[in-house]
């Protein structure tokens, strides 16, 4: 695979309508990312593919979606409002904020070049606050979950009745999380408005050593299965002071993307932390009772957590790929696997000629019922290949005048190139075994 750049992914994404910058007409907004037609198919398949993994193939787990904005008694009780921040440090000088762990103080500033002008670190809390109800006062202050998994802790009675699970079990949910971050950045690595897929999974206490090892290895299993380079990930075991304050231990999974070797997901250990203070300040019983012993006890929780943002960056860099052909002209290709390609296969009549078009548009229309497609009869046929390949399509399917005798397609595989003649009739099943 080669090499990319991040100019180069950045815009082969908005060229080809993967993800264009929001608000782009008005001059944009700071770091915030709209996923166009492609992008939206690819976002939605890589969260499919995650639930149908996670949740729906598995017998202990299930799922929830939960409100985005909840009571703020449940920030102060997971400790978000005291503790999630970041340290803010401001030049004196031009008023540029930087976080203190990211930059050398005492370096000049990036912004305005001036030297030993920056404030001591402050603590920067990453929560966004908006107000509900006619009032902006107090008493209406709100917060947009900054994480997801509150939701699951604060529901945990509510599923553990309703499910009917036992321990180990876990909930799961993917959605938008919000974090009013001080130096956003990289595309859509670091964004304030970005979506997570996470699960909190409930096991004895005694037993959290061995699941912690278990859904390490299995997000291993998730990041090959989505084609993200597994040479360019690597484990690091974040120390003490680094880990967050719900945490007893933490792995993060760190992939090597353009600009550098950084999170793509996290695993983490919360103890019993999150029930133990949510039914301290609630007052209700989030507790556990083994209907085998009767043993009565705190859950403890193994959290993965999946960017899905960052999946579909790791994908797209995964996935980008140039060769050489034998005219000398260099074909862009994603290789994008099968099952989270936005367009399955492509339509494609050889010219634009009537009785051609009579048997490829009846097709694509049939087709679209089973898969996305795409149907295109502009340009030359090489042109129009290129570029099926340039979005990552595997399959072009080629109306020729052979096909108006033979009632069969040629279908063209995207990576090895290969034509095979498959009759129309038989279509559908080949590109379901082939997609999977």
């Amino acid at each position: 695979m080669a090499d990319v750049s991040m100019d180069t992914i950045v815009n082969l994404a908005k060229r080809r309508g993967f993800i264009f910058p929001g608000s782009e007409i008005y001059g944009g907004l700071a770091n915030s990312w709209d996923y166009g037609p492609l992008g939206v198919e690819l976002k939605n398949n890589i969260k499919q593919a995650w639930w149908k993994k996670f949740v729906t193939s598995r017998l202990d787990m299930v799922g929830i979606d939960s409100a985005l904005i909840m009571n703020p008694k449940v920030w102060e009780a997971s400790g978000h409002i005291a503790t999630f921040s970041d340290p803010l440090v401001e030049c004196k000088n031009c008023h540029e904020r930087y976080r203190a762990d990211q930059i050398d103080t005492s370096a000049p500033c990036q912004k305005c070049g001036e030297k030993n002008t920056f404030t001591d670190p402050a603590a920067f809390n990453l929560m966004l606050k908006t107000y509900l109800g006619p009032k902006e006062d107090a008493t209406a202050k709100v917060y947009l979950r900054p994480e997801t998994a509150q939701a699951m802790f604060v529901d945990f009675a509510q599923v553990l009745a309703t499910s009917r699970k036992r321990v180990p079990f876990g909930i799961a949910q993917a959605g938008k999380m919000f974090r009013n971050e001080i130096t956003p950045g990289n595309f859509i690595f670091r964004q304030r408005e970005f979506d997570v897929m996470e699960l909190e999974y409930f096991v004895h206490p005694s037993q959290w050593e061995q699941h912690f090892t278990t859904w390490l290895a299995t997000m291993h299993e998730w990041i090959s299965e989505c084609g993200i380079q597994t040479e360019k990930t690597h484990d690091l075991e974040v120390s003490e002071e680094d880990r967050a304050h719900y945490s007893s231990r933490t792995v993060d999974i760190e992939f090597d993307y353009p600009f550098g070797r950084k999170e793509l997901y996290g695993l983490a250990y919360r103890s019993d932390f999150d029930l133990k203070n949510h039914s301290e300040h609630s007052g209700k019983e989030l507790t556990y009772t083994d209907p085998s012993t009767n043993e009565k006890y705190t859950p403890h929780v193994i959290e993965p957590t999946f960017g899905l943002d960052r999946t579909v960056l790791a994908v797209l860099v995964s996935a980008y790929d140039e060769e050489v052909g034998k005219d000398g002209e260099t074909r862009v290709v994603l290789r994008l696997k099968p099952h989270l390609a936005p367009i399955k296969a492509a339509i494609l009549p050889l010219m634009k000629k009537e009785e051609l078009v009579a048997v490829a548009r009846p097709l694509a229309e049939q087709l679209a019922a089973q898969f996305p497609v795409e149907y295109d009869e502009t340009q030359s046929i090489g042109k129009r290949y290129r570029r099926q390949d340039e979005i990552g399509t595997p399959y072009c399917i080629t109306v020729d005048y052979d096909s108006l005798e033979d009632k069969a397609v040629t279908v063209r595989d995207r990576d090895t190139m290969v034509q095979e003649r498959i009759s129309i009739e038989k279509l559908p099943e080949y590109l379901r075994g082939k997609i999977g």
